[in-house]
């Protein structure tokens, strides 16, 4: 459920652009944004903190591409999202002794601490280069492949990220079931 709703903005902003381009499509996305995040605010009570973060750089990134009538500025924004996560997962790692990938899976699987440590700078790397190519991809492709690139690029390169980890961590995970 939380993937469907994490997915809601990008699946209007792609369907904006089809229908009425990069601009039309922007507006669309910052507005599903700002109802997700108020969604979360007064239905589910509790707005994360990523939702905040991700909702703040769609409505500037957003925002200076309506009023620039600048695209550069919504293909930039992948980037600094996925360079947000890399330096949120790194910093809380290394200065606040935090490891967010740990807090977020630990309730569903134990883990050596060596494995969490890896998968929290798999996950960093990952985003880091996520928002490379993001950047390589809106520069050096027409916007039309940018588009097609940031909803389903990156969901098929997150997903081909995500099954080594899987079979990975599946391997610790305790069955739970009554003998």
């Amino acid at each position: 459920m939380d993937l469907l709703f994490d997915f809601f903005p990008i699946a209007l902003f792609f369907a904006a652009y089809q229908f009425a381009g990069i601009y039309v499509a922007t507006g669309v996305a910052i507005a599903a944004s700002l109802f997700q995040l108020a969604y979360a605010w007064y239905v589910l009570k509790r707005v994360k903190p990523m939702l905040w973060v991700s909702t703040v750089i769609i409505v500037v990134f957003g925002g200076l591409t309506l009023y620039l009538n600048n695209p550069a500025f919504i293909k930039w924004k992948p980037t600094v999202l996925y360079w947000v996560f890399t330096l949120v997962l790194l910093v809380s790692a290394f200065f606040l002794k935090r490891n967010l990938i740990r807090k977020l899976l630990e309730e569903q699987v134990k883990l050596p601490d060596i494995l969490w440590h890896r998968l929290n700078l798999a996950w960093a790397g990952f985003f880091a280069a996520l928002g490379v190519l993001n950047i390589y991809v809106a520069s050096n492709f027409s916007e039309s492949i940018w588009v097609k690139f940031k909803v389903f690029g990156c969901m098929g390169l997150m997903i081909l990220f995500i099954i080594p980890q899987a079979v990975l961590i599946s391997r610790h995970v305790k069955d739970e079931t009554p003998s």
